[in-house]
């Protein structure tokens, strides 16, 4: 495609600059992690920035790398997914639980993810987690058609669990390990599923 997958065109924002405006609305602070290139990617990207040392150790080592920022509840998107709606971010959120406005971090790697946390807004609603003493979900995840997909919203009392996996594990490993603690939240809306890994998928989302 010729470029970085965070500067490619979408309805004429970059796919990390839609992610950062989308999850802004729901998520103070949007934490953006960069790995190759990140001198190169840093002046263009208006966001909190983490750069991953060695990115090529997987998707969970740039999730890892915004972790060690935050201490909350978050929400986070590989950054190949930019075609979310705002109003499905806004409903992930409110399934975890009640919470304050703009209070949760967002986290967007464009090694492939980025991990943001979630802003406390009127509304909307909070992940409850063992940590503040509350029973509630520790993952939601939204599916389209039976499929899973991002973002996902993660309790602040999973953490530990995804900075304890080796950095070269798949993501999913932290969260599938408690499936009774996990809700899937069914939406209509395909742009949870994006997933612009080549010419060809891309093509589809910029027509």
């Amino acid at each position: 495609m010729g470029r970085p997958k965070a500067l490619l065109d979408y309805h004429g924002e970059t796919f990390v600059a839609r992610l950062i405006r989308v999850f802004g609305k729901f998520c103070d602070p949007v934490i953006v992690v960069l790995g190759h290139n990140a001198d190169a990617l840093r002046e263009m990207i208006p966001a909190n920035i983490a750069v991953n040392p060695d990115p090529d150790r997987g998707q969970l080592s740039s999730l890892q790398t915004a972790l060690t920022e935050i201490d909350s509840d978050f929400l986070f998107s590989p950054v190949d997914c930019p075609t979310v709606r705002e109003e499905t971010v806004e409903a992930i959120l409110r399934a975890l639980g009640p919470r304050p406005p703009a209070s949760l971090p967002g986290l967007v790697p464009t090694v492939d993810l980025v991990p943001v946390p979630i802003k406390a807004q009127p509304g909307i609603a909070g992940v409850a987690d063992a940590a503040s003493g509350c029973v509630g979900y520790g993952v939601v995840i939204p599916r389209y058609h039976g499929k899973r997909g991002h973002p996902v919203c993660v309790s602040r009392s999973l953490r530990e669990e995804f900075l304890a996996l080796p950095p070269t594990a798949e993501t999913r490993a932290a969260i599938d390990a408690h499936p009774d603690r996990i809700r899937y939240l069914d939406v209509d809306d395909p742009g949870v599923l994006a997933d612009i890994d080549d010419a060809e998928a891309y093509r589809k989302i910029a027509t």
